[in-house]
C-alpha cells in the first residue's frame, strides 16, 4: 500500500497569459487511477480584449474531461462536434486514434468580461481501447446525479458513491466527485477506487484531521478513504481516481501511448496534415520544435 502523498504542483502559461495549475503529472506521482493530467485553470476574469482562444490541435491515446464552475467555452472538434461547455456539465472526448478540437470564446460573450473557472483532465485509454474509433459527448449538468450526503452536497460526475451512479460512459473504472460542504461540516469518504485523490477547489479542508489548503492534491493511500471536514469557512474539492493504469504510459505535447513508436508517429501525421481538420478553422497549434524520441 502507497502512503499519503500531497503534491502543489506548478502554474504553466498556455498561451497570451492564461495560467494554469497543473498538478499531474509530477515527479512524485505520474497518475491516480486512470487521471494523468490535471489543470485547474481561473477563477479568471475574460475581458473583450484578451484572447485565450485555444486553437485546434491534436490528441491520441485518451480522453479530454472538462468541468466548469463558472463561465463558457466553445469545443469544436473533427468530427463536426459543435458543444457550448456550461457549468455543471461533463465533457468526455475519446480521442482513441486520433482526434482534433479547438476551445474558444462563445461568440454570445465575445463583446463581455466574464469569468472563467473549472478543470480539465486527462485519462489515459486502456492499452486495448488507445486505438478506438474518437467520440465526443456531453452530459448536461441536469443530468448529473446529486445527493445530500449529511450536510455535504455530493455531485456524481463519473463513476458510482453513496448510491448514486453517473450517466458518463468510461472503457475503465474511473471516479471524478464534486464534494461542496458548509462551514463545520464534515463526511466519511469510502474508498470507492483503487486509487483516489482529493483536491480543495476552494476553501482550507482537513483531512482524517490533518489540515489540506486548497489547491494542493493529497493522494490517499491505496485502498483508503478518508474523512474530510471544513474548519470555520466552506470547502469545495473534488475526488479523483479509479482502477490503476494497466502499464506504463508514455506522454508528449497533446498525445498518450503505451507505445514510444506511436508517439512519433502521430507528430509525424500532425507535422504532415494527415489529421482531420475541423470544420470552419483555418488556424493550428504546430507542432513544438523539439520533437519526441
Amino acid at each position: 500500500m502507497s502512503a499519503p502523498l500531497r503534491l502543489t504542483g506548478h502554474t504553466k502559461d498556455l498561451g497570451g497569459g492564461f495560467m494554469v495549475r497543473r498538478l499531474l503529472p509530477a515527479a512524485q506521482r505520474r497518475s491516480v487511477g486512470p487521471f494523468i493530467f490535471f489543470d485547474h485553470f481561473g477563477p479568471v476574469t475574460e475581458v473583450p480584449e484578451a484572447n485565450h482562444d485555444v486553437r485546434p490541435h491534436p490528441h491520441i491515446g485518451l480522453a479530454t474531461v472538462t468541468y466548469l464552475f463558472e463561465g463558457a467555452m466553445m469545443h469544436r472538434d473533427s468530427l463536426g462536434s459543435v458543444q457550448q461547455i456550461e457549468p455543471g456539465a461533463i465533457n468526455w472526448m475519446t480521442a482513441g486514434r486520433g482526434i482534433v478540437h479547438s476551445e474558444r470564446k462563445p461568440q454570445s460573450l465575445a463583446g463581455r468580461s466574464f469569468v472563467n473557472h473549472g478543470l480539465q483532465l486527462w485519462v489515459a485509454l486502456p492499452q486495448a481501447f488507445e486505438e478506438v474509433a474518437p467520440s465526443f459527448t456531453h452530459t448536461p449538468a441536469e443530468a448529473i446525479p446529486q445527493t445530500m450526503v449529511g450536510a455535504a452536497t455530493v455531485r456524481v460526475l463519473i463513476g458510482s458513491a453513496f448510491g448514486h451512479s453517473s450517466p458518463v460512459a468510461t472503457l475503465a473504472p474511473t471516479l471524478y466527485l464534486d464534494i461542496r460542504l458548509p462551514a463545520g461540516a464534515q463526511i466519511e469518504l469510502p474508498a470507492l477506487a483503487d486509487e483516489m485523490a482529493l483536491y480543495p477547489v476552494s476553501g482550507d479542508a482537513r483531512v482524517d484531521d490533518e489540515p489540506l489548503a486548497q489547491h494542493t492534491l493529497q493522494v490517499l493511500a491505496d485502498g483508503a478513504g478518508a474523512q474530510i471536514s471544513a474548519g470555520d469557512t466552506p470547502v469545495q474539492l473534488v475526488v479523483i481516481g479509479g482502477a490503476a493504469l494497466d502499464g506504463p504510459r508514455h506522454m508528449w505535447w497533446n498525445f498518450v501511448s503505451s507505445r514510444k513508436e506511436r508517439i512519433v508517429q502521430a507528430a509525424d501525421d500532425w507535422e504532415a496534415g494527415r489529421f482531420d481538420a475541423v470544420d470552419g478553422e483555418t488556424e493550428f497549434i504546430p507542432l513544438p520544435p523539439r520533437h519526441f524520441t
